[in-house]
């Protein structure tokens, strides 16, 4: 038996078992059954010492590895990341910041807290949006068309900005502009039903502005890069791409910090796309 497996503290994994498929798959679907079961596999550790390692009940490390029992709290994940010293690039995949980020390890740990989570797509941040959203009392919404953020009965944020107490802002790609069209062809869709969603997008929030709704949105013409969805002070960003959506690429949350450039910038960037922006609603 290793080592490392017979006394407390954190349970290390060899370097290269971080690289194997299967563990890369767990991290990125965050099936932290099959994760611990590789931990298992390649540190010959028993389930009372993984609970010691990662700080719960032998029950519980029981529980996860039959499936019995999911992880879903953020605080549980930081947690199994500490205590198996996961690496970087294996806390990313999990959709965890990473301890010493590049450029920044002169910085103390809050110093460096700009980016607090990497999420593989907006699906898996799902849950956390809806949670901090439901107290958010200022939205803003960097978009293309919106519809799975605003647009739709059942978007990810439509029932909360139907609340009189929310402040929200909304930037979309103009469906008359250059832009549109480019983006269009890039996505392989005509030009006639990609405008259309954004239209009706557009549509659905002056309907919430005639029920009361503070909305307040522009729509711009240049092609677009970020999506943002700003709830306070925390951003959740992602990117499109040339053959992708936004809600698909990784998503990053951020929020300020005295050393961090990105959260200011980002702010920066939507307050003069907005200046420019043609106001619709």
């Amino acid at each position: 038996m290793n080592a490392l497996t017979r006394k407390g503290g954190p349970l290390a994994l060899p370097d290269w078992a971080w690289q194997r498929p299967e563990v890369r798959l767990a991290l990125k679907t965050r099936d932290i059954g099959a994760l611990l079961r590789s931990v298992q596999q390649y540190t010959g550790a028993s389930q009372s010492r993984i609970a010691v390692a990662i700080g719960v009940l032998q029950g519980r490390v029981s529980e996860i590895l039959r499936a019995s029992r999911t992880v879903t709290t953020l605080e549980l994940f930081e947690r199994i990341a500490d205590g198996l010293e996961m690496p970087d690039d294996a806390r990313m995949l999990l959709g965890l910041a990473p301890q010493h980020p590049a450029g920044l390890d002169h910085l103390s740990a809050s110093g460096r807290a700009e980016i607090l989570a990497v999420y593989p797509s907006q699906s898996s941040a799902r849950a956390e949006i809806e949670q901090r959203a439901h107290e958010a009392t200022a939205v803003e919404i960097l978009a293309v068309r919106g519809l799975g953020i605003i647009g739709m009965n059942d978007s990810l944020l439509r029932s909360r900005i139907r609340q009189r107490t929310t402040a929200v802002r909304v930037l979309l790609l103009d469906p008359d502009g250059e832009a549109a069209h480019r983006r269009a062809d890039e996505i392989g869709e005509t030009y006639g039903s990609f405008a259309a969603g954004i239209r009706l997008s557009i549509e659905r929030l002056r309907d919430l502005a005639t029920e009361g709704a503070d909305i307040e949105a522009h729509v711009y013409d240049i092609l677009p890069t970020w999506r943002l969805i700003g709830l306070d002070a925390t951003l959740f960003l992602s990117a499109f791409g040339e053959s992708h959506e936004g809600h698909t690429s990784p998503m990053y949350k951020l929020t300020g910090s005295p050393h961090g450039a990105l959260h200011r910038g980002f702010h920066r960037f939507t307050e003069e796309l907005r200046r420019t922006a043609r106001r619709v609603v």
